[in-house]
Formats: structure tokens, sequence, C-alpha cells
């Protein structure tokens, strides 16, 4: 059974990698053939904004007020410096007080 085991990891790893080729590349087809109009340009704006708060609002929800506090530093430091390495350190500055404070 052991022997079989890095066979197994990399037809796993294959089988990922041409799955995600094919998601990617398939995505890049088939919007070559749609036309972007103003409604299909708003939606692709605002897509970004949906994925990260997609990722975020679980986690947000699942780790507890040291997390909102997080999330929020993160966003007032991204407001107010557009300084994307500025915001990470907020939200982890925010994180590690919130957590030594007990919450």
């Amino acid at each position: 059974m052991i022997a079989n085991e890095p066979f197994a990891f990399m037809a796993a790893l294959l089988a990922m990698s041409a799955a995600t080729y094919l998601m990617r590349a398939g995505g890049f087809w088939l919007m070559g053939r749609v036309p972007i109009g103003p409604r299909v340009k708003r939606m692709l704006e605002a897509l970004p904004g949906s994925v990260v708060a997609a990722t975020v609002l679980p986690i947000v929800i699942k780790s507890g007020p040291s997390a909102l506090v997080a999330v929020v530093a993160s966003l007032a430091a991204m407001l107010v410096t557009r300084n994307d390495f500025c915001a990470v350190l907020a939200g982890i500055g925010a994180a590690a007080l919130m957590r030594a404070g007990g919450f």
C-alpha cells in the first residue's frame, strides 16, 4: 500500500492541475463569446469585492470579535493609506491586540 502513495499523490496533483487549467481556460473561452455591455461590465467590476466578501465573512463569523476588528482595521487602513501592506499590518496588529486582551 505504501508503494502506491507517491503514484496516488502525483495522479491527484495532475488531476487537480488539469481541472484548474480547464476551469480557467473555459472561463476565458466563455467570456470571449459574451458581449461586454454596461450590465456585464458592472458585474465584472463588482466581482473581486464579492469574492473577498465571500471569503472573509465566514472567517469573521467563525473567529469572533477579534477577526471583525481586524477586518475593520484593515479596511480603515486601506481607505486612509491606499497601501495593501499597511492594511495587512493594521489587521494583524488589531487581531493581535484583541487576542492579547482576551477576545
